[in-house]
């Protein structure tokens, strides 16, 4: 559909502010809350036909200093993915990669203070590769700030996935999906 435009002086009617609403980028699926003391977190019917793509964001309560694992569905194998980040204490390129992975390593933090997490997965229940971007903020000592992507290695359509940290538990904070409808 073609976007309208206005010129000043023109009034925008009903029907073009619900095409407009109808249309908006992110829409908002579900929101779970994270337990007290929690080994990991299950987010179920996260993903379905109705979208293609996903932004996934977490934020708010506290773990352990470590990083957030993330799976989908029950696959413990096939995850591809590379880290590039620069280091809090020396201002140095690192790269971390991981291939035929058992999650996607550094897919968010944990933290003493706050958790977070801010993923775009493409195609999770679509018959294809799911591949995966996000920015990734670290927060335990010698670590830093850069961006992760990667892919599953596998045409499963998945309907969930899970957040496990890589010490600790988790305790808290929002998990937020949206789905980004399509033009």
């Amino acid at each position: 559909m073609a976007v309208k435009t206005f010129t000043a002086g023109e009034t925008a009617t009903a029907a073009d502010t619900n095409t407009f609403l109808a249309n908006s980028g992110l829409v908002y699926i579900k929101q779970q809350t994270v337990g007290t003391a929690v080994a990991s977190v299950t987010v179920s019917s996260a993903f379905s036909a109705d979208y293609e793509n996903y932004k996934i964001v977490y934020h708010g309560g506290t773990g352990s200093d470590g990083d957030l694992n993330m799976t989908l569905g029950a696959t413990a194998a096939g995850y591809y993915m590379t880290f590039g980040f620069i280091p809090y204490t020396a201002p140095a390129l690192t790269a971390v990669s991981i291939n035929n992975g058992s999650s996607w390593f550094y897919a968010g933090s944990t933290r003493t203070t706050v958790n977070t997490l801010n993923l775009d997965v493409f195609g999770p229940n679509l018959a294809e590769e799911t591949s995966m971007f996000g920015i990734y903020s670290g927060s335990k000592a010698g670590s830093g700030g850069g961006a992760i992507q990667g892919f599953l290695n596998n045409t499963t359509q998945y309907t969930a996935f899970t957040l496990t940290p890589s010490a600790g538990t988790l305790t808290g904070g929002k998990i937020t999906v949206y789905g980004y409808r399509l033009g």
